[in-house]
C-alpha cells in the first residue's frame, strides 16, 4: 500500500497524513517563538531578516508612518517620478526642486498604476494617464484625477507627511 492510499477504520492514518499533522504543529510552535510580549528578542539585532529601514523618527515611537523616509531627492527625476506600491504612493517632480506626492491606485477601475513615463503617471490596465503636476486625467478612460498624498522633503529624504 502506498503513501497516498487512505486506510479506512478508526484510529488509521497514512505515514503522510501523519507526517503533515507533525509538520503543521512544528511550524506553529516556531512562529510562536517568534513574538515576544516584551518587545525584545533578547539579541538586539532585528528578526526579521529584512533590510534596515531608514527613519528619522524619535526612539520613543513618535511619528513613525511620517517619519519612514520613502526615497531621496536623487531618486525621483525632473519631469518624472516613482511609484513606490508597497508604501502606497506615487511621488513626482515636475520641475527641478518640486516634488508631488499622489494615490498609486487609478480611478477607473482601482487598478495600481505601474509607472511614471512621459511626463504622465500611467496604468497600464487601461491605459488611463495621470499629470505628474496635479494628478489630472491626461488620457481615460479614467475621469477623475489621481488623489494626491501628503508628502514633506527633509534635506535630501522625502517621508509621508
Amino acid at each position: 500500500m502506498s503513501d497516498d492510499q487512505a486506510l479506512t477504520g478508526p484510529g488509521t492514518q497514512t505515514r503522510r497524513t501523519l507526517l503533515t499533522g507533525v509538520g503543521a504543529v512544528g511550524a506553529a510552535v516556531v512562529l510562536a517563538a517568534c513574538g515576544s510580549d516584551d518587545g525584545d528578542s533578547g539579541s538586539g539585532a532585528p528578526t526579521s531578516g529584512g533590510p534596515a529601514v531608514p527613519s528619522t523618527g524619535d526612539a520613543a515611537g513618535g511619528d513613525r508612518q511620517g517619519a519612514q523616509s520613502l526615497a531621496t531627492t536623487a531618486d525621483i527625476p525632473v519631469g518624472g517620478g516613482k511609484v513606490l506600491a508597497a508604501q502606497g504612493v506615487v511621488i513626482t517632480q515636475p520641475v527641478a526642486g518640486q516634488f508631488k506626492g499622489f494615490s498609486p491606485i487609478c480611478t477607473h477601475q482601482n487598478c495600481p498604476v505601474t509607472n511614471v513615463d512621459g511626463g504622465t503617471i500611467n496604468c497600464t490596465c487601461h491605459n488611463s494617464k495621470f499629470s505628474i503636476e496635479d494628478g489630472s486625467v491626461k488620457a481615460g478612460p479614467a475621469t477623475k484625477p489621481l488623489p494626491p498624498k501628503d508628502i514633506k522633503v527633509t534635506g535630501d529624504q522625502i517621508s509621508l507627511a
